[in-house]
């Protein structure tokens, strides 16, 4: 027996910003799980930023996505056959072949996760891959302290919604955020407790910014003017965690960096690239404490759906046009 299933392509690499056309939806035939696999029907898959990066040829972090092959990701579903007893039909499973509607996978791929107490799609987010970034983020690479005060970029994201939520349980004494609307403004302040928000869009993030400074700690997640603004509101001995760079992930030629480089020497400053699969030690840790956060209510996520696989591509691109508040899914 066979299964027909959906799934999205990469048809095409995108120069610059992709589009559509850089994408195909085809419908192909899965086997019945052998010993050691499992079927699974997805019910959710994540869009998020660092996919954009995989769809160029070039050497990284992670392989580029092949040309012709289904895109990968994270995902959630439920297995429908079993050819193994550690991964029985009915489990909730996490693994990383998002974008299709069906995966056929070895068990050792899959992740079985409790739905019990919360549902999949935390595990796409809040309990997931962008709730594991900030608190490695915040704890390992800005060694956040009691007392800090915290700057988050892109502070509405998946990632960002998540680190300023952290910040503050861990001890910061004012968590500030930039986003790029006032509905996302309103939702860090008045529900998520952060103590200020500023609308990027609403002038130079510099000058919005230093009424609220200075700042020990900032958490990046757009680079551009934000790193620059944030290099020049620190404090003396500040710290940065380089987790991504939004406002330069399309473009095609280089970009400058921050004008202020100086300002690294001049205040004795420690800026520090990671990548979340590089910590993979401190999950334990993370899963038992944002796990409690979250039982207890302190620790909060919001989600944009987009239905239907029919539909993830338009979910990636608007997620690079800054459309998702909080994590960006799509329930298939």
């Amino acid at each position: 027996m066979t299964l027909k299933t959906r799934e999205i392509q990469l048809a095409s690499r995108p120069s610059g910003w992709p589009s559509a056309e850089n994408f195909r939806l085809v419908t192909v035939e899965l086997a019945e799980p052998g010993p050691g696999e499992v079927l699974v029907r997805n019910t959710f898959m994540s869009v998020d930023p660092y996919m954009r990066g995989r769809m160029n040829d070039v050497k990284s972090y992670v392989p580029p996505f092949r040309l012709d092959a289904p895109l990968e990701g994270g995902a959630v579903g439920e297995v429908i056959a079993s050819g193994d007893e550690s991964v029985p039909v009915g489990a909730t499973v996490l693994h990383q072949a998002g974008w299709r509607e069906h995966a056929l996978l070895p068990a050792g791929a899959v992740r079985v996760v409790d739905v019990e107490r919360v549902p999949a799609s935390a595990y796409l987010g809040v309990l997931g891959m962008p709730g594991l970034t900030a608190y490695v983020g915040l704890t390992r690479i800005a060694e956040l302290q009691a007392g800090d005060a915290v700057l988050v970029s892109g502070a509405a994201g998946a990632v960002g919604s998540l680190a300023g939520q952290m910040a503050r349980l861990l001890g910061a004494s004012t968590v500030v955020g930039s986003a790029g609307s006032a509905a996302k403004v309103a939702w860090l302040t008045d529900e998520l407790g952060f103590d200020a928000a500023v609308n990027y869009k609403d002038g130079p993030i510099a000058r919005q910014l230093k009424e609220h400074a200075p700042f020990d700690v900032y958490f990046d997640n757009v680079g551009g003017d934000h790193l620059e603004a944030a290099m020049l509101h620190l404090n003396d001995f500040g710290r940065v965690a380089l987790c991504g760079a939004i406002a330069q992930y399309n473009e095609s030629e280089p970009v400058p960096g921050p004008r202020n480089m100086m300002m690294i020497v001049s205040k004795r400053l420690t800026l520090r690239g990671f990548i979340v699969s590089d910590h993979a030690d401190l999950a334990g840790e993370f899963y038992r404490r944002a796990g409690a956060w979250v039982a207890e209510g302190k620790l909060t996520a919001r989600e944009t759906v987009v239905e239907g696989l029919d539909h993830a591509v338009d979910a990636f691109l608007d997620l690079l046009r800054g459309g998702n508040t909080g994590k960006m899914l799509v329930s298939l």
